[in-house]
């Protein structure tokens, strides 16, 4: 008997085979185009792996010994290879467009609502006002059991949400659990289109103030808009903030147009420079400004990335405005998206961006960190930075994201308020107190009186809450070293009284942090009844 296995190919496979072969075909014969501008030995290095990479493909499809999907086969091996260059270079099939238009235009097709994952549950956290869930009696704190009759038991926060976005006017079921007792809503989806200023309005002290949460389609005129409205009504005004903290960035031409409300026509906020020196930009205002004149504050921290970086280091490169906060995430690398076959689509890393004064801001340089030259992180040290000027001759250096002029530092969280933000306690809490008080008529008459914290630290007390205290965990790796070390027998006495000492009273600590634990407790009330917008106001009360 021969060794050899005998298979049977079906039509099928074989339709597949075929059509496999046809692709790794076409792709050489794209590559013989390209040889007029790739160089003859790299030329030949991406046919021959094409096409070792094509045989593999089609040898694993015909004889690996289980059923092979070549949709998931192909995205895994597509991912790791992109995945070998920098996080931001993504192949979208098309099954996940819908991500491409969230990012992109801040649209996608859904109900309209946050969730949010604690432990093994997933729960509506935020339903936007006015759209799908909100209109359906959707509120914060529902848990979600199931979605269009799968359960959502074992699955994660990125799974549900996929599961309920989809085409807008199409419908998705979702099984709830309120107070107990469960309950089914069918939604139909709508395309939802996420505001990118949640709140403006003015300050004490004459100041504007604008929260910018993503450079999404229309950011830049939104935030004029708004500028423009707040310094019509107020003639006084004598300030303007805007905040980009947390904001992780977006459309380039969204931050040029933002910068330009403040800087004159005609000036140069960024340039991109890649391999391709064809397609290098120089990036110009081209509008009007709406004022040159009026003092300006940038508010950034480590969570302000990319086009935020180019809106804040323009500002700083042009003597423009103050930035204040503390130093930047470091994107500097520009994204564009390229379109491939079957709706699929490839966000592909050109080029860098450069600010006014010449600098890129870019943090980790991805191809040192490959070939070993960098430490791990791929970060530039400090020390191999260089020295730019901004308009007025002000010392700034690249290498890192964007420095303050003006560094604060941030308040340290403590551990117990950590595990409260993250616990059901608190979750519980705020439905609880919604459903018994009465909506106030704003953000700005809502207060919580002593007996709504006590009510609530006994809640916690009587949920068993539990969080990691750090002085316990300290003192029990204390106490293994000085075993380890011979010491513990001569000083266990002192031990056993620092250990007594730092036994833990939940009432007490929750009274040491009430302030700061009845801040969350607003946030968390403020959210259900004034939506987002109300968070951004109650931060600033």
């Amino acid at each position: 008997m021969s060794d050899k296995c005998i298979i049977t190919i079906s039509k099928e496979m074989t339709k597949k085979i075929i059509h496999l072969t046809v692709l790794a075909l076409l792709m050489q014969a794209t590559m013989g185009k390209a040889q007029t501008t790739v160089p003859k030995d790299r030329g030949f290095e991406l046919s021959k792996n094409l096409e070792i990479f094509s045989k593999v493909y089609q040898t694993l499809y015909v004889n690996y010994v289980d059923d092979v999907d070549p949709g998931a086969t192909m995205k895994k091996a597509i991912d790791a290879m992109l995945s070998s260059l920098d996080p931001y270079t993504v192949y979208y099939p098309e099954s996940d467009m819908e991500d491409v238009k969230l990012q992109l235009l801040g649209q996608y097709g859904g109900i309209g609502a946050l969730i949010h994952q604690q432990g093994d549950k997933i729960y509506i956290s935020e339903p936007y006002k006015d759209l799908p869930a909100d209109k359906a009696g959707l509120r914060a704190g529902d848990r979600i059991l199931a979605v269009n009759g799968t359960s959502t038991e074992g699955k994660n926060n990125g799974d549900v949400s996929a599961a309920m976005r989809g085409q807008a006017g199409t419908d998705v079921t979702l099984k709830l659990e309120r107070d107990g007792k469960t309950i089914e809503r069918t939604i139909t989806r709508a395309e939802i289109k996420l505001p990118n200023v949640q709140y403006s309005g003015m300050l004490p002290g004459n100041i504007g103030y604008v929260k910018l949460d993503e450079y999404t389609k229309d950011a830049a005129k939104n935030v004029r808009d708004a500028f423009a409205k707040m310094k019509r009504e107020n003639p006084a005004m004598e300030g303007f903030i805007l905040d980009l903290r947390n904001n992780g960035g977006g459309l380039m031409n969204e931050a040029v147009d933002l910068v330009n409300i403040f800087v004159r026509k005609g000036q140069l906020i960024v340039e991109t420079k890649g391999k391709v020196s064809t397609k290098n930009t120089k990036n110009y205002t081209r509008m009007a400004p709406e004022d040159t004149e009026m003092p300006v504050a940038v508010l950034i921290n480590g969570y302000s990335a990319s086009a935020s970086e180019i809106t804040a280091g323009s500002l700083q490169d042009l003597d423009r405005a103050v930035v204040l906060g503390t130093r930047t995430f470091g994107k500097g690398l520009v994204q564009v998206p390229r379109d491939l076959p079957y709706n699929s689509s490839l966000k592909l890393t050109s080029s860098k961006y450069y600010i006014p004064s010449g600098r890129c801001i870019q943090a980790i340089d991805y191809k040192s960190r490959r070939e070993g030259r960098v430490g791990a992180d791929g970060r530039v040290p400090d020390s191999l930075t260089n020295v730019f000027h901004t308009a007025g001759g002000r010392e700034v250096r690249d290498g890192g994201g964007i420095k303050p002029d003006v560094e604060m530092k941030h308040d340290t969280l403590a551990n117990i308020l950590f595990y409260l933000s993250n616990d059901d306690v608190l979750l519980d809490y705020g439905t609880r107190y919604v459903q018994t008080h009465q909506k106030p008529a704003s953000v700005a008459v809502f207060s919580l009186s002593d007996q709504d914290f006590e009510d609530f630290k006994q809640m916690a007390i009587d949920s068993d809450f539990k969080y990691d205290r750090l002085s316990e965990r300290r003192l029990k790796d204390l106490k293994a070293t000085a075993e380890f070390e011979g010491y513990y027998n001569e000083a266990k006495a002192e031990f056993d009284a620092l250990e007594k000492k730092l036994q833990h009273n939940l009432g007490l600590e929750f009274n040491h942090f009430k302030k700061d634990i009845m801040i969350l407790m607003r946030q968390e009330i403020v959210k259900r009844w004034f939506f987002q917008r109300g968070i951004s106001e109650e931060q600033l009360k």
